[in-house]
C-alpha cells in the first residue's frame, strides 16, 4: 500500500488525460494478465491507463515526485468493475484529483478511499475546455472538502 497523506491545502498540478465519457476501471487499469501483479503496485502501475495512451504510466511517474497530476473525465467516469486497483494504482503514481460530469458511484467511492479527490464540474460544458498538458490550480482544498464543495479553479496554460 502506498503511504497517504491528506490532500495540501492547495493543488496545483498539470492534467494528465483529458478523457470522454465512460472511462472504465478496465481502461484505467487493465484486467487480465496484469492482474497477476495484484499485490506489487509498483509493476502494475506500469498499466496506467495504457489502453488509453502507452506513455501514461512514464509521464504520471515523471509528475508522480512534483506535484502530481490530475485527471478530467466526462460522464461516467470508472464505470465498470469495482476493483480498488483503479483507484490505488493512481495513488500510487501521484493522481491528487478527477475532475469528471459524473462518476460511477462505487469508483468515486474508492477514489475517496485512496486519497484522490473526485470532484464535479459545475459547468459541464467546462470539461471541453481543458486538455492534457493544462496547469490547474484548486484553492481552499480543506475548506472545501468539509463543506461538501471545492470548486475554486483556476486554469492556467504553461
Amino acid at each position: 500500500m502506498p503511504s497517504l497523506s491528506p490532500p495540501p491545502e492547495t493543488i496545483e498540478a498539470p492534467v494528465l488525460l483529458a478523457l470522454g465519457d465512460s472511462i472504465s476501471t478496465d481502461e484505467i487499469m487493465p484486467a487480465g494478465s496484469a492482474l497477476s501483479l495484484r499485490s506489487n503496485i509498483p509493476a502494475l502501475a506500469e498499466h496506467y491507463f495504457r489502453q488509453v495512451d502507452e506513455e501514461a504510466y512514464e509521464r504520471a511517474l515523471k509528475l508522480r515526485e512534483d506535484a502530481g497530476h490530475l485527471v478530467i473525465g466526462g460522464e461516467n467516469y470508472g464505470q465498470g468493475s469495482s476493483r480498488e486497483h483503479g483507484a490505488l494504482v493512481p495513488a500510487f503514481l501521484g493522481l491528487r484529483a478527477v475532475i469528471a460530469t459524473s462518476y460511477a458511484r462505487i469508483h468515486a467511492q474508492n477514489l475517496v478511499n485512496f486519497g484522490i479527490l473526485p470532484l464535479l464540474f459545475c459547468e459541464p460544458a467546462d470539461h471541453e475546455r481543458i486538455d492534457a498538458g493544462t496547469v490547474l490550480r484548486i484553492d481552499d482544498v480543506h475548506d472545501g472538502v468539509a463543506g461538501g464543495l471545492v470548486n475554486h479553479f483556476r486554469n492556467r496554460r504553461d
